[in-house]
């Protein structure tokens, strides 16, 4: 065990130094550096205090306002958190942040961290209704949020402070706070793609070790540019701002994703790495094909795209127009990460998930709790240092020898790489076959004249249930219900033939890209 241990701290050691996190610095910022980093542990204020001491002039944040320096966030969260202490928000009690992708976003989570209140992130998507009924459930006592917001949270604020993002205590002192005696924790509500938003309570890591884990496979460096495209308010969006801290990132944001833009910001910030779901990936292929310009993205490094499936065809036309610099990450919010897949897993495996990075264990378990061998079919499960603690209306995910159910299903091909076959909980079984929608719905995606497609199982008196296909078309493409089943025939066993094509002009989604399977 104390081999393993140490294995993993030359591993994490050789990583980050590689990642360039140990750069040189001068004597008495490094001093101040080391300072923030005892002082604040392992929280978002360490990673922006150590920034804050090393590079005080260098831009933390750019975004539509222009930017900001690590030295100018860290007065500015400073005034924030004092004026939040002084309404009572400290350890124990939690604070409710409502931002979309801009340094009000930032700036809340770094206050936050500074009082040691703990943070729930709200969905930029969600009515005012799931606002207030998340909020019952969770019982925040304040919410911070957008200015375009403060119609929609009215119902929600009952009882609670209430702070306008971006509005900074102008008489507030700004020089350095006493560490809380506790670090908060952070709350992610979970898709909903098939109920009700949960809160998945986690923890900060207790070491880099998963950060090492990240950029071993994710090739991000130190004081690069990123930019999240990502809602940063989900796992992945906020991973990348994690991940941000230890690197000393500029991070490049925009309020809302506009893929023209986004091509535009990437040219002129000359930004390093894109962070996106994959439904983005779609509109970016489309913007730079019909874009008149020639956009210069010779910067562009790294695309590091998670929070739903990335069909098999799309990472090659990816890649194919932007250069083999695709990477997928598949995990959900509870067990975060299970797999990585890199550019060549991509280009020699479409349509894999990758493979697990260091420290984490996947496993496939069939229905009676037994190893299924490589090559065979059965529910995923993980363990990594960076899984939920459990959702904060109680009860967890199932596990088996220590490692969490993902919620899929899988396989692992002779390579070891995992492809995952859909969710446990959407086999279809229609006339006595077991049929899962993603082998179907991966086959239509790859046809020319398909944008994008869903398959659901809806109920049948005759078969149990039958399968229903959600086609929308490619502009200017036509085809008919019988060319659609005609082309699964053709390609798949009978059984895994729709026998209903609705075809639709859009899908419905959350804001992380995912279809709405409950809504359709």
């Amino acid at each position: 065990m104390a081999l393993s241990r140490l294995g993993t701290k030359l591993f994490t050691v050789r990583t980050l130094a590689r990642a360039g996190i140990a750069k040189p610095a001068r004597p008495d910022r490094l001093v101040r550096a080391v300072q923030a980093l005892r002082a604040w542990g392992k929280t978002p204020a360490a990673g922006y205090g150590v920034s804050a001491a090393r590079y005080p002039d260098e831009p933390a944040i750019i975004d539509e306002q222009g930017a900001i320096t690590f030295a100018e966030l860290d007065s500015r969260t400073n005034a924030i958190a004092r004026r939040w202490k002084a309404d009572g928000i400290g350890p124990g009690s939690s604070i409710a942040i409502l931002c979309r992708n801009h340094r009000g976003f930032v700036e809340s989570t770094l206050a936050a961290s500074k009082t040691g209140a703990d943070m729930l992130y709200l969905n930029t998507s969600f009515a005012g209704p799931q606002i207030a009924e998340v909020c019952r459930e969770e019982r925040p006592v304040a919410m911070v949020h957008d200015e375009e917001f403060s119609g929609l949270v009215a119902e929600a604020l009952a009882g609670m402070h209430h702070y306008i993002a971006d509005d900074i205590p102008e008489h507030e002192d700004r020089g350095p706070l006493t560490p809380p005696d506790r670090p908060g924790r952070v709350v992610i509500l979970t898709s909903g793609t098939t109920g009700a938003p949960k809160g998945a309570g986690r923890h900060h890591p207790s070491s880099l070790d998963p950060a090492a884990a990240l950029l071993d496979m994710i090739p991000l460096r130190a004081r690069e540019r990123t930019m999240i495209a990502a809602p940063m308010f989900h796992s992945w969006g906020l991973a990348h701002f994690n991940l941000g801290l230890t690197l000393s990132t500029t991070l490049v944001l925009q309020r809302r994703f506009d893929p023209a833009a986004t091509l535009r910001a990437i040219e002129e910030h000359r930004v390093d790495a894109l962070i996106v779901v994959p439904v983005m990936l779609e509109r970016l292929l489309h913007a730079k094909r019909e874009s008149r310009l020639q956009h210069d993205l010779s910067s562009l490094r790294i695309i590091a795209a998670s929070g739903s499936a990335l069909p098999g065809h799309l990472a090659n036309e990816v890649m194919d127009e932007f250069g083999d610099v695709l990477y997928n990450l598949y995990g959900s919010t509870e067990v975060a990460w299970a797999t990585i897949a890199t550019p060549e897993d991509l280009r020699s495996a479409p349509g894999t998930a990758g493979r697990p990075p260091h420290g984490t264990i996947l496993r496939l378990y069939d229905e009676e709790g037994r190893e299924v061998p490589r090559g065979g079919f059965g529910r995923i499960y993980v363990s990594n240092e960076m899984q939920f603690d459990g959702y904060t209306g109680g009860g967890g995910k199932d596990t088996i020898d220590g490692l969490m159910s993902s919620g899929d299903v899988g396989h692992l091909d002779g390579n070891g790489r995992l492809f995952v076959d859909g969710r446990d909980d959407e086999m279809i079984i229609s006339g006595g076959e077991n049929v899962f929608p993603r082998e179907i719905e991966d086959l239509l995606a790859d046809h020319p004249a398909i944008e994008e497609v869903a398959v659901i199982g809806v109920e049948d008196d005759d078969f149990g249930q039958r399968l229903r296909a959600f086609v929308v078309l490619c502009v200017g493409e036509e085809l008919t219900e019988d060319d659609v089943r005609t082309h699964v025939r053709d390609n798949l066993a009978r059984f895994k033939v729709p026998r209903d094509v609705v075809f639709m002009e859009e899908l419905p989604r959350n804001a992380t890209g995912k279809v709405l399977k409950r809504v359709l």
